[in-house]
């Protein structure tokens, strides 16, 4: 599990309260992406401590990363 912080810029837009985790995830996109199961799209999570309020911010992607995805699948 991630480790609840706070930062002095951060407030939840739902209830108001400062203490939050953070997590990433990969998506696959469509066309030959969603066919050989490549996740060449990432995702940044920041979720409320307190009431779960979840906001997703589009991560940079490398090259590099979405050729290991296809080979260790």
């Amino acid at each position: 599990m991630n480790e609840i912080t706070s930062h002095r810029n951060w407030r939840c837009p739902k209830c108001e309260h400062v203490e939050f985790e953070t997590d990433e995830f990969a998506a696959t996109g469509g066309g030959l992406s969603k066919i050989f199961d490549v996740q060449n799209k990432r995702f940044t999570t920041v979720s409320c401590a307190r009431c779960r309020f979840t906001e997703i911010y589009k991560a940079d992607t490398s090259s590099l990363g979405n050729i290991l995805d296809f080979f260790t699948g």
